[in-house]
């Protein structure tokens, strides 16, 4: 029985250590079993020294906003910004971090409606059309913010004057980026500047007023454009009607194509949304400004009338620098933050964090980016937690792809689990309402792991006091029902087979039952040894009593037939102790009391009777209490006849002689009360004391070993 146990045991950690193989492995995304790059990350990082903690100063300021967050969620409060709080994380000195967590503010600063899954709000035409706006609006606020620090970088160059606004700081900003006549550029100047050029920064800048100011001033040199950039100015999606937009595109097609002047071009293809395979590299030489040209292009409505070469969805967008540019297009090793920013401005949130999560120094980011959008709801999760780190899953639409959240959380935690088990337990909250394969509470898991990965039960899970009261411990933050959460813990223990931890557990639990059908299980193997200090049968028996005490004091009972065994299995340790100690008529008076064995034949049947009511831990010590039982009558019978003088005087090492020839017997007949007149009847007496232990041991239906009956047999005819 204890053999298949540890079996079943055994196969549940494999499969633990299976799934921890595969995350690892299928963490990288959809390249995860390509062996060729020369410096794959560990997903775990390098572990401290044991006892320090392993995370790093980043992860630890990260960790601190979590704890404040989740402290404000469960104390009912309102629920807190995250992005604020995560964006407060932001080193002073790192401009690509603040840069980050202010386009993921913007990006999430959206209006969602009303769906029943994440999957139908991101697809959603509305939505979709507020993330390209938000993505517009921080490239057109970040370019505002470049042309500020050009010009005033440049203060001399940029000759900066006249009314304050984004037209004269255009003006001035193209004295530095235009500092020459440029061949080529068409329809006049205003103040000294190229009008095109002035139109398409003004516009770069998310200004169009000004730019319409540029247009008004040289409306005679521009046509009707000034008609269809009002409308376009006006129109509520940048988008012009129908028939403008075929104007324009006409007018395009046939006089500006093969143009010389690319901010001419360049404003005509924003504007009218054509020509989407130029992508006006003459001006839009940087892939902020790449990105910028394209999402003004996209278009969401199918009017039926554009052409392929004038239509962009943001789908296609999307393919276009996932899959067909992909991370060897834009070096991602030199630039990561760049591709990130292309990723998570095309709404491709998934496959920007499984990105950033890839590069090890990164990784923090990206866990607290994937969190900030799981609690916004707008994270699209895998629905199993074997999938991919990122995965496209069948019935979704092309081009979607999800992240396994879980295995994200779950990778990230286990770099400092064990030595900041704390930490851990916080983003673990995260995953309260997560379910695994099994239907199991993905919060409960994680729990349950960490304890015991960690040790740390008391801290975690609380501890027992003397008196029976628990003391809190760090789940009681979380939750203030902690009796299913410590029962799971116990559980997963349990099923490992650390029964001991187990029971311990169970006893935090309130679940008498379970404490004592483990301490049955721990007790019944160590039963017959003899005690020393630091021993483990001394540290079990001592478990054991306090235990006992405390239900005694506390009225606290257990099912019947576990109880009983509990109760009894304590008796046998005492039985044995006293026998060890050479106390053999203290531990006759035990065995007699327990009614366990027969000593008389009149008894015989009627405790093989009682036998088969007996659990397996009373029964698997049944050969050595039979021979315990045998060696008091015989050590018993031999003080009757007086010492042989060929037997030397020693301790009792009962348990330990295999021949009973040599057990040790005290020669002082005034040592107990049994049997210390050398009267035929008391021979009698003791030999049928033995002849029934015979008798009884061949009849229950119990197997003992046939060594045990060879030794039963020869002291009892020893006896005759």
């Amino acid at each position: 029985m204890a053999e298949e146990y540890h079996r079943e045991s055994m196969l549940v950690e494999w499969e633990q250590v299976k799934q921890r193989i595969l995350h690892t492995l299928l963490a990288s995304g959809e390249d995860a079993l390509d062996f060729t790059q020369e410096n794959e990350p560990s997903y775990t990082g390098e572990l401290g020294p044991p006892g320090r903690s392993s995370l790093d100063s980043m992860e630890m300021v990260y960790a601190r906003q979590i704890y404040i967050y989740n402290e404000k969620i469960v104390n009912g409060h309102l629920q807190p910004n995250l992005v604020d709080l995560c964006a407060a994380v932001a080193e002073l000195d790192d401009k690509n971090i603040s840069e980050m967590w202010a386009m993921v503010k913007q990006m999430t600063d959206v209006t969602l409606v009303p769906a029943s899954d994440a999957l139908k709000v991101r697809t959603n035409m509305e939505v979709r059309m507020e993330f390209v706006r938000q993505a517009l609006q921080y490239l057109e606020q970040s370019y505002k913010n470049y042309t500020f620090v050009t010009v005033f970088g440049n203060l001399h160059q940029a000759q900066l004057g006249g009314v304050p606004g984004t037209f004269q700081l255009v003006c001035s900003f193209l004295n530095i980026k235009l500092p020459a006549p440029v061949p080529g550029l068409q329809d006049g100047e205003v103040e000294g500047r190229p009008v095109w050029a002035l139109i398409y920064y003004c516009m770069r800048c998310g200004d169009l007023t000004a730019a319409m100011h540029v247009v008004k001033r040289a409306q005679h040199q521009l046509g009707e454009f000034k008609t269809w950039f009002q409308e376009y100015m006006h129109s509520k999606d940048r988008r012009l009607s129908p028939a403008t937009e075929n104007k324009l595109r006409l007018h395009y097609r046939r006089a500006l194509r093969n143009n010389t002047d690319p901010y001419k071009r360049a404003v005509y293809c924003i504007i009218g949304r054509c020509d989407i395979t130029d992508n006006q590299s003459e001006v839009a030489d940087k892939t902020e400004d790449y990105l910028w040209l394209k999402l003004n292009q996209v278009c969401f409505d199918d009017d039926g009338a554009s052409s392929p070469q004038d239509r962009l969805t943001l789908s296609q967008f999307q393919k276009q620098l996932l899959e067909d540019y992909g991370e060897s297009h834009f070096a991602v090793n030199q630039q990561p933050f760049l591709y990130f920013q292309v990723l998570f401005l095309t709404a491709q949130f998934e496959a920007a964090i499984a990105f950033l999560f890839r590069m090890e120094r990164l990784r923090c980011h990206a866990v607290h980016v994937a969190l900030v959008m799981f609690e916004l709801k707008l994270l699209l999760k895998s629905s199993g937690q074997s999938a991919q780190l990122l995965s496209h899953e069948a019935g979704d639409p092309p081009g979607v792809r999800r992240l396994n959240f879980v295995r994200l959380l779950m990778l990230y935690t286990r770099k400092f689990e064990s030595t900041d088990p704390r930490e851990a337990l916080q983003y673990f909250y995260f995953l309260r309402n997560e379910k695994d394969s099994q239907g199991e509470n993905m919060f409960l898991r994680c729990v349950s792991e960490i304890v015991i990965e960690s040790r740390e039960f008391d801290m975690i899970l609380g501890k027992l006091e003397n008196d029976g009261s628990r003391k809190p411990g760090v789940i009681d933050k979380f939750t203030s029902d902690t009796k299913p959460i410590i029962n799971k813990v116990a559980s997963a223990a349990e099923n490992k087979g650390l029964f001991e931890e187990a029971a311990k557990l169970y006893d935090l639990a309130k679940n008498p039952d379970k404490v004592l059908e483990l301490m049955n299980k721990l007790l019944s193997p160590v039963i017959p040894q003899i005690s020393t200090p630091q021993s483990n049968k001394e540290r079990l028996k001592n478990m054991a009593h306090s235990i006992a005490e405390r239900y005694k004091a506390q009225g606290i009972s257990a099912k019947k037939s576990i109880d009983s065994t509990f109760y009894l299995l304590l008796d046998l340790i005492t039985f044995f102790d006293e026998y060890h100690a050479g106390h053999v008529d203290r531990a006759f008076d035990i065995i007699e009391r327990l009614k366990l064995v027969p000593l008389s034949q009149d008894c015989v049947e009627e405790r093989v009777a009682a036998f088969r009511n007996f659990s397996d831990e009373i029964r698997h010590n049944l050969s050595e209490v039979l021979l315990a039982t045998m060696n008091i009558l015989f050590t018993q019978y031999k003080r009757m006849k007086g010492t042989s003088p060929t037997t030397p005087t020693r301790p009792q090492r009962v348990m330990e002689d295999r021949d009973s020839a040599e057990i040790a017997v005290s020669p002082d007949c005034s040592a107990g009360n049994h049997g210390c007149s050398n009267s035929p009847d008391s021979d009698a007496h003791l030999r049928s004391q033995a002849r029934a232990l015979i008798t009884f041991a061949g009849m229950i239906p119990y197997r003992t070993s046939g060594d045990t009956n060879a030794r039963l047999v020869q002291m009892e005819v020893l006896m005759n």
